[in-house]
């Protein structure tokens, strides 16, 4: 396999504007596109993109319109526009190209593993930033890192030829001693704080303190654990307090992204957090009556946009 050198990255939402910008920085403008129908790509060209107030100069590309594999392909889209992404794109995918997905979660591996083969696939998680995207501006106090990794018993030479890149091109990024572990646990994270900020309709300060929403948070956190050591993930309470007290450090006037989904009437995630622990836990016989609440609120709240 190659050094990696040319990178498309799919959705342009504030986590894909970040990655773009940076990757655009450290590879240069001809070896990263920003991949979309085309449509949406002559919109991106006449309306600009902004981050943190300045226009963005990425090289926008109609993906139909381009027949070269890529050695890297970031994928930055919702769950819901993960599909239509992945038939998009698929032309794009050669027999050296390393594929990395930043959505949350922990089912989208399994997808592009099932579409491309699980050797090409990296598995990543999205961390430590905190972003907002409204229309086409974005803004993004701290930029974060990927959290990287394959798991045990795969080859990982594709991640080493992309963390060899990462480092070319000063894009951060971390090794967690076990990737399946780690999403596990930002799942977790998720699973709370997202759900319970968006159905409490409040932001981190509401899930701060005594109440409802944090009640909630903390149950949902509770049966992710349960449902994880079912599938022989070894989270534990600990894990709960962890991202408890980091959560605690978090602005109280800060939104988790459901909340931003709620507020703006857009679809959300919540098929990546209630609906993945509601449909493992059925799996194992295992009681989620937090989430399965969280579930269908979030669905009633949904079906009134």
């Amino acid at each position: 396999m190659k050094e990696i050198q040319t990178v498309g990255i799919v959705g342009l939402g504030a986590l894909g504007v970040i990655f773009a910008h940076q990757l655009t920085q450290g590879a240069g403008y001809e070896n990263v596109k920003v991949l979309a129908d085309a449509g949406r790509t002559a919109r991106y060209k006449k309306e600009g993109v902004f981050l943190n107030g300045e226009r963005c100069a990425f090289h926008y590309v109609d993906a139909a319109a381009e027949n070269e594999p890529l050695d890297l392909l970031l994928f930055a889209v919702k769950f819901g526009a993960l599909e239509t992404s992945i038939a998009e794109c698929r032309h794009l995918v050669g027999p050296d190209t390393t594929i990395i997905s930043a959505l949350n979660g922990i089912a989208s591996e399994q997808i592009l593993s099932d579409t491309f083969g699980t050797e090409k696939i990296v598995w990543c998680v999205a961390q430590k930033m905190s972003a907002v995207k409204e229309g086409n501006r974005a803004s993004c106090p701290i930029f974060g890192e990927l959290a990287l990794g394959v798991p045990a018993g795969q080859d990982d030479r594709r991640l080493r030829l992309l963390t060899a890149f990462f480092d070319r091109v000063r894009f951060p990024y971390s090794l967690p001693e076990d990737i399946r572990v780690h999403m596990w646990s930002k799942l977790l994270c998720n699973t709370g704080c997202n759900q319970a900020a968006m159905v409490f309709q409040c932001g981190y300060g509401g899930l701060q303190v005594p109440g409802p929403a944090r009640d909630a948070m903390l149950g949902a956190m509770r049966e992710v654990v349960q449902v994880a050591n079912a599938e022989g993930v070894p989270l534990s309470e600990q894990d709960v307090a962890e991202w408890d007290s980091i959560i605690q450090t978090f602005p109280g006037s800060g939104e988790p992204s459901m909340r931003q989904d709620g507020k703006a009437h857009r679809k959300s995630e919540v098929e990546l957090f209630s609906g993945t622990i509601r449909r493992l836990a059925a799996r194992h016989g295992i009681a989620v009556p937090v989430n399965d609440q969280l579930y269908r609120q979030v669905q009633e709240m949904e079906s009134a946009y």
